[in-house]
């Protein structure tokens, strides 16, 4: 990583501590409890965030899934970063067409759960990402739609990972996953 991206890494941080960490009690969208939280779309919706985002993100898959033509993720947290990742990309020359996940397939049209198949051919490559991971259910939902579709997962990115086991379930379902920050970065 060149010290501009570190600089960036360090200032992103910063923004995510500010904005999106908070100690306390809290049910995680995984049922669990925990004693912090980390609501990265605080920071992924400041524009500053979102710009930083979109570097750091882009850096970390260009450089381990050059192969990828897609980014994409499970909607709503993901939402921002494949926004900030598909603007960056085709800013680098290097685009990656977005797509979102839905949790449930649209009842309506073509019921599907990938929003944004236009833009990619069938087989091809992919990143999914995520904002946040804790047990790891949620992405690996997302994976499972994308390859549902016709997509090849390449490998799964998030912003941070609570290191609460998602790691270890992701990479024994067989993805190789990557995170830009971890729980040590926050405690």
């Amino acid at each position: 990583m060149s010290n501009n991206l570190e600089n960036e890494r360090r200032e992103l941080l910063g923004l995510l501590k500010r904005l999106s960490y908070r100690r306390g009690k809290v049910v995680l969208a995984s049922g669990r409890t925990s004693d912090f939280y980390i609501d990265c779309r605080q920071t992924a919706l400041n524009a500053r965030g979102h710009v930083l985002i979109g570097r750091l993100l882009f850096d970390l898959i260009h450089r381990n899934f050059p192969e990828a033509v897609g980014v994409g993720g499970p909607t709503l947290g993901a939402d921002p970063l494949v926004s900030a990742v598909s603007l960056t990309s085709s800013l680098q020359e290097h685009p990656l067409h977005g797509f979102l996940v839905r949790k449930e397939a649209k009842s309506h049209g073509t019921g599907s759960f990938v929003e944004g198949l236009a833009n990619l051919e069938q087989g091809s490559p992919v990143v999914v990402v995520e904002d946040v991971i804790t047990s790891g259910g949620s992405i690996l939902r997302a994976a499972e739609r994308v390859a549902e579709a016709g997509l090849q997962v390449a490998g799964l990115v998030v912003l941070v990972d609570r290191q609460e086991g998602g790691r270890q379930v992701i990479e024994q379902a067989g993805h190789r996953l990557l995170s830009l920050f971890d729980r040590s970065d926050f405690l």
